[in-house]
Formats: structure tokens, C-alpha cells, sequence
């Protein structure tokens, strides 16, 4: 069994956090990619390098995965997943954040893990994690309004 919990930043050790995913806009649609090894659509986002701050993991990912040139980065909450089993002493949380990027400019994909990128006005169907996915996508469709972005905290600017 799978679980998903959303943590305010302070909450959290940013020690503990392994993971970065941003969920990325840009002209008025979600940005989703493919993985050039799967066939299903994620989320932009990745593992934390041992010398990176979560928003350096953030920053690295979106360009990385979604050829990102210009863009807005907010950091929207922590979050964790706990896969449970009935075994008590089975028990294991991992804590990632959650970041909003409104895009302005997209260059060149490069030539790395990304097969795909393509613009979607909601979630798409196929996902990589359908038990992870859809909890942080709701959680930044919440929040974001076209009108009213202010929600988000601890904006980061990135040129």
C-alpha cells in the first residue's frame, strides 16, 4: 500500500528530501514528458545530487528534462510517499519537494533521459506513477489559478 503526505517546507528537514518535481506550465497547458525507456508520461523531476540544494535539484531537473530556458520556480510543499505493508516493522517514508514552474521560454531538449515533451490541459491518462502522480498534480492544480498565483511561497526567480 502507498501513501502520500504533503508537509509544510519547514516541517522537513531539507536534509531528508531526495527527490525534486516540479510541476511546469507553459502557454496555459501542463508540461508532461516520456522517458525514452517507458512508454507512460511523468511528472518533470529526479533524484537530489549529494553536493545540491533542493532547489538546485528543482532548477537542474526542469532544464533537463523539459529544455527549460526561462522560468519561474515556487516552491510549493514537502511531500512524502510510505509504502506500508501489514508488517509494522515494514514501514518506509521518503520525502521529496514539490515545486511550480510557470516556463517562459523552452530551448532544445537535451540529449539525456527525456524522449518526449508534450503540453496537456489536464493530467494525461498513462502515467509512470499512478499512485504518486495524480495526489502531487492535484496538489499544485489546487493551488494555481490563472488569476492568482500568490498562493504559492518561497518564490524563486530563475534567468
Amino acid at each position: 500500500m502507498m501513501k502520500v503526505n504533503f508537509y509544510k517546507f519547514n516541517e522537513i528537514d531539507e536534509s531528508r528530501l531526495k527527490f525534486a518535481v516540479i510541476m511546469a506550465r507553459y502557454k496555459n497547458q501542463w508540461i508532461f514528458v516520456k522517458h525514452k525507456e517507458r512508454d507512460t508520461w511523468e511528472i518533470p523531476g529526479g533524484h537530489r545530487e549529494a553536493d545540491e540544494s533542493i532547489k538546485e535539484t528543482a532548477e537542474r531537473e526542469l532544464r533537463e528534462e523539459t529544455g527549460a530556458v526561462k522560468f519561474k520556480l515556487n516552491a510549493v510543499s514537502i511531500y512524502s510517499v510510505v509504502r506500508e505493508s501489514n508488517d509494522i516493522q515494514d514501514y518506509d517514508e521518503s520525502y521529496g519537494a514539490l515545486f511550480f514552474a510557470d516556463i517562459e521560454e523552452l530551448g532544445k531538449l537535451p540529449n539525456l533521459e527525456i524522449g518526449e515533451v508534450s503540453l496537456f490541459s489536464n493530467q494525461p491518462e498513462n502515467l509512470t506513477y499512478p499512485l504518486i502522480q495524480p495526489y502531487l498534480f492535484n496538489k499544485v492544480s489546487r493551488v494555481y489559478t490563472l488569476d492568482n498565483k500568490s498562493e504559492f511561497n518561497n518564490p524563486i526567480s530563475i534567468i
